[in-house]
């Protein structure tokens, strides 16, 4: 798998369950609830790592990543990956650009095609847990690690994702883990969330630097 595969993974997960600002003590399907109800922009920093099963004889494989990012709805986010690798992931609500500086190369997708079905473009329409559930299966988590979770299952099996998982600590949203179906494990802790901001339009407009390699699919 790709790194941008895998960042594209993670996005999905991310846009389905993130960000969330709700009365203490909400269960997490509560919480999930009010996000998709009255979240409409959000920004944090984060830290990454995503584990790769064992292969035969093998250790499992680690790679950490840490960055930041913003996103208003329905259909306009930015991540910077900032450590190890820099990368850049921008989606404008028709395309979405994907970055690589070590590699100055840059690949453009048509956002709805590059997202189809995924977490990321059901929250773009969803307006409450009925809408979601047409497509998800959702229910509340045991709490574990001092967190609220929230498991959502995908009714469809094309997309990729098996499960994903989100951890709430009283008020905000604390973790989020994808387990893809390819057994790699995706787990994103988020720090300093800000709901609601106002952000600049420009943050979710990309231009090509000079002289990187530009692919379009």
């Amino acid at each position: 798998m790709t790194s941008h595969q895998t960042v594209l993974r993670v996005i999905s997960g991310f846009f389905a369950l993130c960000c969330i600002n709700v009365q203490s003590h909400a269960t997490g399907l509560e919480a999930l609830d009010a996000f998709i109800k009255n979240t409409r922009s959000g920004r944090a920093q984060f830290v990454q790592q995503v584990t790769s099963p064992p292969k035969e004889g093998q250790m499992a494989r680690v790679r950490n990543s840490s960055g930041s990012f913003e996103f208003v709805r329905p259909n306009r986010f930015r991540f910077v990956f900032k450590k190890p690798l820099e990368q850049t992931i921008v989606a404008d609500g028709q395309t979405l650009w994907l970055y690589d500086v070590d590699l100055a190369q840059a690949t453009a997708r048509k956002q709805a095609q590059a997202l189809g079905s995924t977490p990321a473009a059901l929250i773009a329409s969803a307006t409450d847990l009925r809408a979601m559930e047409a497509d998800f299966e959702l229910s509340n988590a045991p709490v574990s690690d001092g967190q609220d979770w929230v498991l959502a299952r995908p009714r469809s099996k094309d997309g990729g994702v098996q499960t994903v998982r989100i951890g709430f600590k009283g008020t905000a949203l604390a973790s989020l883990e994808i387990l893809d179906s390819f057994g790699q494990r995706s787990v994103m802790q988020f720090t300093q969330f800000e709901a609601n901001p106002a952000l600049d339009n420009a943050l979710f407009q990309f231009k090509p630097p000079a002289g990187v390699d530009v692919l379009r699919q």
